[in-house]
Formats: structure tokens, C-alpha cells, sequence
């Protein structure tokens, strides 16, 4: 693996559950790694103890000051403190490109048609992955590109979305390049309201449909966000995207039999379109 990258897991309150180390070494994943840790973490001790130099820790009060939250709430139980630390953390070690991820992915994973259904294989070489990644990331301009999750593949390859190859968004996992920086915002659902916020002012933000993590349920894994969503549930957390982008993002309900609070966004009101070449002005 290239030597001006690495992994940073974001975790916190969960040191023995460190569920995506074990899916990066099924994945043979050989380059550099650091478990992402915030100063207001108990478990301080236990992470250092199990994987020493390994931890990366940054103070969570400090990184706040230096961001948008949304609100005025002293809780700072959430991953955008992490994931807005992760820049600096990156100088600091000395590499220009990393991927962060959560401390709860079970696999990664190709994905591909097989038989009008939407098939799968483990990845098993993710030096190969990431490096395509990077590659993409810098082929395409965008400030961040992002792999798919399980859930945007509901309904198969008749849903629609592997087909589409790219979607404007990014959520969950990021590969990003210290020079060319950005800021998660919202105390709350930081990855949507960071790629509608960033898109209504043309950036790009991509993920793509032919590679996809799975992770364990929301809120089946203690420790992390879990407790936070317990608190508000997903009603107030949609809310913080409607706040930074009113003009596209509004709440709905989504599911069959056991419907939910979700965001909704029309992405005709969030980003700028390219126009076709045919709509160009002759020359006089």
C-alpha cells in the first residue's frame, strides 16, 4: 500500500469492539492504520493499552470551536468532532491521503449483476480498493468519494441505484486529501448535512455503487453514537440537515409496515446541473 495513506478508525467507549480492524485484516489491508480517539474518552487507557503508538487523540472541546454544529448543546457525544480532527491528524503523521472509518464494518464488498440480481464478493486484496479510490479521488475533482452501504442497494439491481455507477453523496466513509480540506458541520447526521451544505455550493462528493461496506445495526452495538440516537431517535436528527440546506432537504417518512423520520432531498433544489453542450450559444 502506498506510504502517504492511512486508515483512521473513529471510535469511542468501545475499545474491545473494534469490529472494522478485523474486516481490514480479512481484506489483507497492509498500510498504515490508527485508531481515532477524543480526550473525553474513559476508555483512554484500555484503547492504549491494546494498541499502543497505534492511537491518534485529539481534544474534542477544541475541535468544536472550530466548526458549525447547528446548535447550542454542550453534548458531544458524535463522530464530526472526529471526523473534522482527522485533517490535522493526517499532517501529523506525515501522510497526504486517508480514508476514515467507523469502528463497526463487518465487510467490504464488490458488487456486480449476476443473473438479474444484484450479486457480491468479499474483498480480499483493499490495498487494490483503496488505491482505485484514491485514484478516483483525484481524477475527479471531488473533495471526498465514498464507498456505497448495504442499505442503498434495497430492492436490488431493480431499485435502480448500482446502475446510476456514481451518486452525489457521501456518508460513512471518506477518503479525502489534506490539501484539499473541508469541514463536517452538524453536531447531528454531519455526513448528509456536510454533502447537501457542501453540494448548493457546487463541490463534489461522490460515492460509488460497485463497492459497498456492511456494518452491524445502528443500535445493536453499544458505545459510539449509539446512545445518542437512543436519546433523540432519528426525528431530530434529519432536522440538522433541513437547517443547512432548507431549500432541498425536508423531512419524510420512510419504510413499508414500520415507517420512520427520515431526511428526503430534492436534488434538483441541492445541486447545480451541468448543462448539455447542445444549449451552448452559437457565436455570431
Amino acid at each position: 500500500m502506498r506510504d502517504d495513506f492511512a486508515v483512521f478508525i473513529l471510535t469511542h467507549g468501545r475499545p474491545e469492539k473494534i469490529v472494522t480492524l478485523n474486516s481490514l485484516k480479512a481484506g489483507n489491508y497492509s498500510g498504515k492504520w490508527y485508531i481515532v480517539i477524543d480526550n473525553e474518552d474513559d476508555k483512554e487507557d484500555e484503547y492504549r493499552k491494546l494498541y499502543g503508538d497505534k492511537v491518534l487523540q485529539f481534544d474534542k472541546l477544541e475541535i468544536s470551536k472550530t466548526f458549525d454544529t447547528a446548535d447550542l448543546s454542550e453534548d458531544r457525544r458524535t463522530i464530526v468532532y472526529a471526523r473534522n480532527a482527522c485533517f490535522e491528524l493526517a499532517k501529523e503523521i506525515g501522510v497526504r491521503y486517508f480514508l476514515e472509518l467507523d469502528d463497526d464494518y463487518t465487510s467490504f464488498m464488490y458488487r456486480f449483476p449476476d443473473n438479474n440480481k444484484l450479486g457480491y464478493v468479499t474483498a480480499k486484496n483493499l490495498d487494490e480498493l483503496f488505491e482505485a479510490m484514491i485514484e478516483f479521488l483525484n481524477v475527479s475533482g471531488a473533495l471526498t468519494v465514498a464507498f456505497a452501504q448495504g442499505g442503498d442497494f434495497i430492492g436490488g439491481l431493480q431499485s435502480g441505484t448500482y446502475h446510476k455507477k456514481l451518486l452525489r453523496k457521501a456518508m460513512n466513509t471518506f477518503f479525502c486529501d489534506v490539501e484539499k480540506p473541508f469541514q463536517f458541520v452538524g453536531r447531528i447526521n454531519e455526513d448528509v448535512n456536510t454533502y447537501t451544505w457542501l453540494a448548493n455550493q457546487g463541490k463534489l462528493l461522490f460515492t460509488t455503487t460497485e463497492a459497498n461496506i456492511t456494518q452491524l445495526q445502528t443500535q445493536s452495538n453499544n458505545g459510539g453514537m449509539t446512545d445518542v440516537y437512543l436519546d433523540s431517535g432519528t426525528f431530530l436528527k434529519s432536522f440538522y440537515s433541513v437547517i443547512f440546506s432548507p431549500q432541498a432537504v425536508k423531512i419524510a417518512t420512510m419504510g413499508d409496515k414500520h415507517k420512520r423520520i427520515h431526511h428526503n432531498i430534492n436534488w434538483n433544489a441541492c445541486a447545480p446541473k451541468i448543462l448539455n453542450e447542445k444549449w451552448r450559444k452559437c457565436d455570431k
